[in-house]
């Protein structure tokens, strides 16, 4: 347990400024992590600063700018963190962006690269940092990624493509990290309400005015994903309380689903060999 030793163990979280990232970092405090919580802008700390002082534990959050899409940025906020708490004992690789839309309907590759660059690479890059420093504690490196790192769904290639990506770099990572002493998880939420926010209606009408044959298959699956929103959605908070559970457990498992729905849904791939049961759910999603 954290708080029985003198000097607070340390974690580092990625993408902090909102959602999961913010509330993992406030709950990591209240359980007695010393919580370095990064993002690229920093002058978007406010919500994490106020949230971390109505909870008490705003002289555990330490904010500190990293871009993960930026190898130097990566390097330089995990040396300095290591300089000045002499140890690293875990990570959280949460950082990320959504990405909707299929493939004819993005201008070029750009997009999808982009997508590719901060979901996977940008987890990739904080991971490679950090190892040296983990296997030095005998720490932990969890990671969010998503049920869409489990289930390829419609008009999300490049994102799922990136959570798949992921989900397969920590899966063959894991046992070779075990024999240096380092413990490897993956957390997988379904839908948080933070996600879905008011300016999703102008993300929708862009992708419906640019979805030409794709517009009925569109149409459906925007509905049916608004109608979703009314009934599994978790908070931030529910989705992040699994993650923060990880840092102080004796053995983590290698994956984590977030809630029940997450469990089912993400079951379903598992034991669908041939693929035709993922097929048959996500395609219905697309008729009106």
């Amino acid at each position: 347990m954290t708080g029985s030793t003198s000097t607070p163990k340390t974690v580092l979280i990625t993408g902090t400024s909102t959602g999961i990232g913010l509330a993992a970092a406030v709950a990591a405090a209240q359980a007695g992590w010393h919580t370095v919580a990064t993002m690229r802008d920093t002058s978007r700390a406010t919500a994490l600063i106020d949230a971390a002082r109505e909870a008490g534990v705003a002289d555990r959050v330490q904010v500190e700018r990293m871009d993960v899409t930026d190898a130097a940025s990566v390097t330089a906020c995990v040396e300095q963190v290591v300089a000045q708490h002499g140890r690293l004992d875990a990570v959280v690789n949460n950082a990320g962006a959504g990405f909707a839309g299929t493939l004819e309907q993005q201008d070029g590759m750009t997009a999808v690269r982009a997508s590719m660059e901060v979901n996977y690479f940008g987890v990739v890059e904080v991971t490679r940092a950090a190892l040296p420093h983990l296997r030095a504690s005998g720490g932990r490196l969890i990671t969010v990624t998503s049920v869409g790192g489990a289930v390829g769904q419609p008009f999300n290639e490049a994102y799922c493509a990136a959570k798949f990506a992921v989900e397969g770099f920590m899966e063959s990572l894991a046992p070779v990290a075990a024999t240096v002493g380092v413990q490897v998880s993956l957390v997988e939420p379904g839908a948080v309400t933070s996600e879905f926010v008011a300016n999703q209606q102008e993300v929708i009408a862009r992708l419906m005015a640019d979805a030409g044959p794709y517009a009925p298959a569109l149409k459906a699956y925007i509905e049916r994903t608004i109608a979703s929103y009314g009934t599994s959605p978790q908070t931030s908070a529910e989705a992040a309380a699994p993650l923060v559970a990880l840092l102080d457990v004796e053995r983590m498992p290698l994956r984590v689903q977030t809630s029940d729905w997450a469990r089912t849904f993400v079951a379903t791939k598992l034991t669908d060999l041939d693929g035709s049961a993922v097929q048959a759910m996500t395609s219905a999603w697309l008729v009106g």
